[in-house]
């Protein structure tokens, strides 16, 4: 029996998406108000590109970049006749499939929205897990794909990423800051984008920890086995560091896509994550678990 269509949807989940959109807006407008005020127009119109190459893009990028590829039915079936049951389960329209040629175990989702989505998973991975394991991760992809938090997360890591950009490089739009009249402003511009920078990171980091959580719960109920997801998690988890470097240094980017950030280990660094703890994923899927037996 299909599940209802908003079964992962989760109401803290939209209103942080809601407020995250909000106030990247809002510092991003404050950002645009600086650049035309220091006359930096070629600047606002390479920012204005860049945006749109992100949003109608960012899902082509991100798969060129992981050096994956669609594949048909007759190349994943398998993995294809997992997804039409997941889809069919959680009343979703079915994605574009993908496989990414990597011994990393990892899985992510990427696109604007339903309609336009493609999830994608590893070789490493579908090699690694059990087919149980490997639904609970498809399903959690999937549930990114319901919650739309896949568009939030592009716009907000474009923020932050545009911000870190004009600190790099901003100079060469303001010829140099050789001029004593575009001196004061190129300053300017530099400061804003430093807090643009410093917003959007929080804002992206808190946002992103909080949809994980949002998707682990959407695919424990699309598949009624939360333990599958917490096994996974902890295969993954126990693989990672057996990765050759130059493939984890290659998955960096898209780190707050992946269902588990690459490099993830027990430092300080978690503070900065974009994942919340493994260990309180695993408990959040253990609570769940408890409450559907309780159900049942």
């Amino acid at each position: 029996m299909p599940r209802p269509s908003n079964f992962g949807k989760d109401t803290g989940l939209q209103v942080r998406m809601t407020l995250t959109l909000f106030l990247l807006g809002l510092i991003y407008a404050v950002l645009i108000g600086v650049i035309v005020a220091a006359r930096a127009l070629p600047l606002l119109i390479v920012v204005g590109g860049l945006l749109a190459v992100q949003f109608f893009a960012s899902d082509k990028l991100a798969l060129h970049a992981m050096g994956a590829r669609e594949v048909s039915p007759q190349e994943a079936p398998q993995l294809h006749a997992m997804i039409d049951r997941l889809c069919v389960q959680a009343n979703l329209p079915k994605p574009r499939v993908a496989v990414a040629d990597t011994p990393m175990p990892n899985a992510f989702a990427v696109g604007r929205s339903p309609k336009s989505a493609t999830v994608c998973a590893t070789t490493g991975i579908m090699d690694l897990l059990s087919p149980a394991e490997l639904e609970g991760v498809m399903a959690h992809e999937l549930t990114h794909v319901q919650n739309r938090d896949v568009m939030v997360m592009t716009i907000a890591s474009f923020f932050a990423a545009i911000a870190s950009y004009i600190v790099q490089f901003g100079f060469l739009f303001t010829g140099g800051g050789d001029s004593d009249d575009d001196g004061p402003g190129f300053i300017v511009v530099i400061l804003v984008s430093v807090v643009v920078y410093i917003v959007s990171f929080l804002l992206l980091q808190a946002l992103s920890r909080y949809r994980e959580f949002a998707a682990d719960r959407g695919a424990a109920i699309i598949t009624g086995r939360p333990s599958a997801l917490s096994s996974a998690l902890m295969r993954i988890s126990g693989t990672m560091d057996r990765i050759p470097q130059r493939d984890l240094r290659a998955s960096e980017e898209l780190a707050a896509f992946y269902i588990f950030p690459p490099k993830a280990k027990n430092s300080v660094m978690n503070l900065f994550s974009t994942h919340p703890p493994m260990e309180k994923r695993i408990a959040a899927l253990s609570r769940l678990e408890s409450q559907l037996q309780g159900a049942a």
